[in-house]
């Protein structure tokens, strides 16, 4: 976790460094007493896209290197927007992996989730535990910083 503590560190508000802290600490206690999940990121050409990695794996998922062994899929692409998305996941998507059946399908947007500051590094944190972990975690950020492609 040592980019994400680095970047709170560098918070140079006290109250508001003490405050991401409490939030990382709070995502990273909680998924100590849940098990891994299975992820892989995509871009909407199914090419594996390792930008979100360690968040994902910081909020409690194990990258997987093929779709038929993940139980969460997260598609991401660099300066593309949900909307700009939605088309090519339609037809990206194969029925036959295991995320599509239990309708663990993400689509992020990436002009929220690669900003540098670190609030939005921890809120990204909070809305991919909420997606690996939805019985756990509820930030609301679904539907403006990402949505669940039930397709």
């Amino acid at each position: 976790m040592s980019f994400l503590n680095e970047l709170i560190n560098s918070e140079s508000d006290d109250n508001l460094r003490e405050e991401l802290q409490e939030r990382v600490d709070i995502v990273t206690h909680k998924i100590k007493f849940i098990a891994k999940v299975p992820v892989i990121c995509f871009t909407s050409h199914n090419e594996v896209q390792p930008a979100l990695n360690h968040l994902i794996e910081l909020a409690g998922g194990e990258i997987v290197p093929i779709a038929l062994e993940a139980k969460v899929i997260i598609y991401f692409e660099h300066q593309a927007n949900i909307g700009s998305l939605l088309g090519n996941v339609a037809s990206a998507i194969s029925p036959q992996w295991p995320a599509v059946t239990y309708n663990k399908v993400y689509i992020v947007d990436d002009s929220v989730v690669l900003a540098k500051q670190p609030a939005d590094l921890v809120s990204n944190l909070e809305d991919i535990a909420e997606m690996l972990h939805p019985g756990f975690f509820v930030f609301g950020n679904e539907g403006q910083k990402w949505v669940n492609f039930a397709g």
